[in-house]
């Protein structure tokens, strides 16, 4: 089975491929000739992630999936959310994002967060969604070089380490992003055999 997944972001796409098993042949938006920005206007992860997807079925006519991720700070009321990537401005600057986060929950006892992510599919012109969420807590500086985005100063719930000190196989086991992609897999596994 053939599927696209529908972000330019690399860092996403090689984490995704090494959760996907080899029966499902991944391809990305560069083998499809597409270079530009896909527009992330909507006001939630749930939207942002059906629009993308949507958008690149109804270009392109594939069976396409794409996510949306936002981290959810429970002392800013949820933010920065669907607003994530680009927290700190439009060029959607890790360091400048975690700086921003940073300094906002400098004087903040409460450092509760999650990650949220959202899939949304588009298979045999059908639409589903499939949410990964980890909880966990914003350290007081970054730790770690592995991962991307926040990574350095999100320490999930059970771990002593960032996501950026954890070994990648493990955070491919526990992330919000493999929670969302095995509920994928499991559900295409099944949908595949039928």
């Amino acid at each position: 089975m053939k599927l696209t997944f529908a972000s330019g972001n690399k860092n996403k796409f090689l984490e995704i491929e090494k959760i996907i098993p080899n029966k499902f042949q991944l391809g990305n938006l560069s083998d499809l000739n597409f270079f530009d920005e896909i527009p992330e206007n909507e006001d939630s992860i749930e939207r942002n992630a059906a629009y993308k997807a949507n958008f690149i079925h109804s270009k392109f006519n594939v069976n396409v999936f794409a996510d949306d991720t936002g981290l959810e700070v429970q002392a800013l009321n949820g933010r920065p959310g669907v607003h994530s990537a680009r927290f700190a401005g439009i060029e959607c600057d890790a360091e400048k994002n975690m700086d921003k986060l940073l300094f906002e929950l400098k004087n903040a006892e409460n450092r509760t967060a999650r990650f949220k992510t959202i899939i949304a599919l588009v298979i045999n012109k059908k639409f589903y969604q499939f949410e990964g969420i980890i909880n966990g807590e914003i350290l007081k500086s970054k730790k770690g070089n592995n991962g991307f985005g926040y990574d350095p100063i999100f320490k999930p719930d059970g771990y002593i380490e960032s996501f950026a000190e954890l070994p990648i196989e493990t955070k491919n086991k526990i992330s919000h992003r493999a929670i969302a992609i095995l509920k994928l897999i499991d559900f295409l596994s099944k949908i595949n055999k039928s």
